[in-house]
């Protein structure tokens, strides 16, 4: 839930006893004084009242005179750097002082308050966690099993399976272990050529190196920003193992074709799926086609765990497989004796059990995200400056990031844009950069990479998570008035 300024925010005078009540409301031990237009003057935390009865300094009614109203309290600039932001509430130096900092424009107006769960108004996208959540971590903190052994291990990959309908689901530490996992699983290695696109975060690619086998990169179709089909064919080669489709924002590849070609050269879909939870391809939720499919439960994905993964695999057969390479390749029946080379890539017992309360609310989230991804379609479908995400018959989305194509914008267009943006609080985040603009990748590209070059540098995501109508016009407004501004001054 993003902050409210009144929620923070007090004028004087008032009677000790709405003070208190704002400041116990908040959970963050503070209340900002502040006059009509909403002006900075001053602050008053528990400590000063604690300090102030103690002294016998307190009034009935509280003033701006009182002697313990701080009348210089901390701020920074609306317009600051989301990090510098970070770096105040979490300097240890300072025992974490700040537990909220008001952002203020040049006249002291209160435009903002910032805490460590929303730093900004409209943040990029923001925690649901729950009572559910809670009692379930608490449970599996309470019942001593603490690390990668309890009983929500082994129930979140049952319920995860289910939710597929189907697949035998392995959780892992990680989006990028779950990856890895998988491509050990298959026995994928030096020597070996796993082919990708060139559009996605660095875990597909970095999941491939680490197993020691070479990725080859190609590029997206501009209808999908997905794998190109084509390009696949002309990309394998004798040491070809592995195709990795990434269902990029949530839009699902044309796994058919991608199936249908591996199955002619035999070689393993594993398909990174990572912002793709409860997506659906052709009638059937993403995760049923190819030999794995890997997803990511960080904080702002679908549903989290905070940190972790789950590799699902069509064979059971993988799954024991891939369930002693996690444990270390430690056999199940001698203690210590270890049958493979294994990792640790296990998630621990209270994760799991957060996990299983956000997948029992999963249905909640998607429709939410479907809501707000809707109404965003609505209004912008209006402007041709602007280009959505792809859509089709043949698939839905899983309403992750609600990403956007500036059209003619290049990259500085358009982290200009979101440099405007972030100054009116609104958090954005630019597309993934590709990996053949990458220098440590760039040897594994080859080829002409047009599509997602163009993709990569004018698409930008917005806020998706915990905003209502009132809020989505809000940053329509702002985001079709900066675009305009940035294409006069382009011409």
């Amino acid at each position: 839930m993003t902050s409210n300024i009144k929620d923070f925010t007090i004028k004087l005078p008032q009677t000790l006893e709405v003070i208190l009540k704002k400041i116990d409301q908040n959970l963050k031990g503070l209340v900002f004084i502040v006059d009509e237009k909403n002006k900075l003057l001053g602050s008053i935390s528990d400590g000063d009242i604690r300090r102030g009865l103690i002294k016998k300094n307190i009034e009935k009614l509280v003033t701006i005179k009182s002697k313990f109203v701080n009348t210089q309290p901390f701020f920074l600039d609306f317009k600051i750097d989301t990090k510098v932001i970070l770096k105040h509430l979490q300097n240890r130096k300072n025992n974490n002082k700040f537990k909220c900092i008001p952002l203020v424009d040049g006249n002291k107006i209160i435009k903002d308050i910032s805490t460590i769960e929303n730093l900004r108004k409209y943040p990029i996208a923001n925690l649901n966690l729950g009572n559910q959540e809670f009692s379930k971590a608490f449970d599996a903190i309470k019942s001593g099993w603490i690390s990668s052994r309890g009983s929500y291990v082994n129930q979140f990959e049952e319920s995860f399976s289910k939710y597929l309908g189907g697949g035998y689901s392995v959780t892992t530490s990680s989006g990028t272990t779950a990856l890895e996992l998988a491509l050990k699983t298959f026995g994928i290695g030096r020597g070996d050529e796993v082919i990708l696109p060139n559009f996605s975060f660095a875990a597909s690619i970095n999941s491939i190196i680490n197993v020691g086998a070479t990725p080859v990169v190609v590029d997206i179709e501009d209808d999908t920003w997905t794998i190109d089909i084509d390009n696949i064919k002309k990309k394998i080669s004798k040491k070809t193992k592995a195709i990795m489709p990434v269902h990029i924002y949530g839009q699902s590849c044309r796994l058919d074709e991608i199936i249908q070609i591996a199955k002619l050269k035999k070689l393993y879909v594993i398909e990174d799926a990572a912002e793709a939870l409860g997506g659906v391809y052709k009638g059937k939720k993403i995760g049923l086609s190819g030999d794995c499919v890997c997803f990511s439960f960080y904080a702002n994905k679908i549903i989290t765990t905070g940190e972790g993964g789950m590799a699902v695999f069509k064979r059971k057969k993988y799954s024991k497989t891939a369930n002693l390479i996690k444990n270390h390749g430690m056999s199940s029946k001698i203690f210590y004796y270890h049958t493979v080379v294994g990792s640790n890539f296990r998630m621990t017992n209270p994760q799991a059990a957060i996990g299983l309360a956000q997948l029992n609310r999963i249905n909640e989230f998607y429709n939410s995200r479907k809501k707000i991804f809707n109404y965003y379609d609505k209004k912008l479908s209006k402007f041709n400056l602007i280009r959505l995400l792809p859509k089709n018959k043949w698939s839905k989305n899983s309403y992750w990031l609600y990403t956007i194509i500036v059209q003619n914008f290049k990259k500085k267009e358009r982290d200009n844009l979101m440099k405007k943006l972030l100054a009116k609080g609104i958090e954005t985040r630019p597309g993934f950069v590709v990996f053949d603009q990458i220098e440590i990748y760039k040897k594994y590209c080859k080829g002409s990479f047009l599509v997602s070059k163009k993709i990569s540098e004018s698409s930008l995501s917005l806020p998706t998570t915990g905003i209502n109508y009132e809020d989505q016009n809000y940053i329509i407004l702002q985001l079709l008035t900066e675009i305009k501004k940035l294409y006069k001054v382009k011409r």
